[in-house]
């Protein structure tokens, strides 16, 4: 998995936590998923395609979207379907604006599609060529989880990886 498109992602999540939520955030599990992606709660899913193809997952506990929510609008706000909706729609566009604008300074051109709510408890599956970091930021208002998943770079050809293999054996 390439770091260079994975640390906007992560850091504008960071970011915005701590910023949204007036409150420091810590990134505290990180792991890499190769299998289907189960949610743990209400999950926006955001496509993007481009120089840069893949998918992110922003995903919250339905209590922990209330509890972000109340804290984004400045009261309690009573609990509804469509505000926790909303309020993961929000985050994920918020995260993803702030992780175009460092992609895009790399010089990257890609295209981000619209957040889609996914609450069927069927997985998001990948592809075989796909691997996923899978990150928990915890937040004062609970934990808030990251799904980003990019193709893996495909490998080299078996006659680019022999010739690699003979110019080592001839310089050692």
């Amino acid at each position: 998995m390439r770091m260079e498109l994975i640390q906007p992602f992560i850091n504008a999540a960071d970011a915005v936590f701590a910023e949204a939520l007036q409150a420091p955030t810590k990134i505290a599990d990180l792991s890499m998923d190769e299998d289907t992606y189960r949610r743990k709660g209400v999950a926006a899913l955001i496509a993007i395609k481009g120089d840069i193809e893949g998918r992110v997952i922003l995903d919250l506990a339905p209590d922990v979207a209330m509890r972000v929510a109340s804290q984004l609008a400045g009261e309690a706000l009573p609990e509804s379907e469509q505000v926790i909706r909303e309020t993961v729609c929000e985050l994920a566009n918020m995260v993803i604006g702030n992780s175009v604008t460092l992609l895009n300074d790399q010089g990257f051109r890609f295209k981000v599609f619209p957040p889609e709510i996914h609450i069927s408890e069927q997985g998001l599956g990948g592809s075989t060529d796909t691997e996923a970091m899978v990150l928990c930021i915890e937040t004062p208002c609970g934990e808030i989880y990251l799904n980003i998943a990019m193709p893996l770079p495909p490998s080299p050809p078996r006659r680019a990886q022999r010739r690699q293999h003979a110019r080592l054996i001839l310089f050692t």
